[in-house]
């Protein structure tokens, strides 16, 4: 046998386990991925909801101060809560479910600290009727450097 060929073989084997090996990692991927799935259902249920709750006022019902429109011609109201700030609201705290699940369930571990930020940006858009975004942003940026600072302590030595 030629160089060649053993060369040949040895790609077509390393070919076929790396292969293996990516199918292993992507049934993984989508075993584990559950958690992202059940906070994507729960997103989307989460708007149609208040959707459908601002259609057929069911805020105001409640006593929530909350808009019945959610025209893009209308400036938002402050205020008042429009359905885009109930949206941003509930899925903040969907995202903050996700990561307190992904902290205590070691099958959904992974990192969170991304994910974190983007819940209090949520967050803040959701109450930013009732808050000052002069003292939000800042919130913001400190939990930002918070999270990097505890993740660059926390990495594995």
């Amino acid at each position: 046998m030629s160089d060649k060929d053993i060369n040949e073989k040895d790609e077509k084997m390393v070919d076929e386990k790396n292969e293996k090996e990516l199918e292993k990692h992507d049934e993984k991927v989508e075993e584990r991925d559950t958690l992202s799935t059940v906070s994507w259902a729960a997103v989307l249920i989460w708007a149609g909801l208040v959707f459908l709750g601002s259609n057929l006022g069911w805020w105001q019902n409640l006593g929530l101060p909350a808009q019945s429109s959610y025209s893009f011609r209308r400036p938002f109201v402050w205020l008042a809560f429009n359905p885009f700030h109930m949206i941003a609201l509930g899925v903040g705290v969907i995202v903050i479910l996700e990561v307190i699940a992904r902290l205590f369930l070691p099958a959904f571990s992974s990192r969170v600290g991304g994910k974190l930020v983007l819940a209090a940006f949520l967050i803040g858009w959701g109450l930013s009727p009732f808050f000052n975004w002069y003292i939000i942003w800042p919130m913001i940026l400190i939990a930002l450097g918070v999270s990097v600072l505890l993740g660059g302590l926390m990495k594995k030595k």
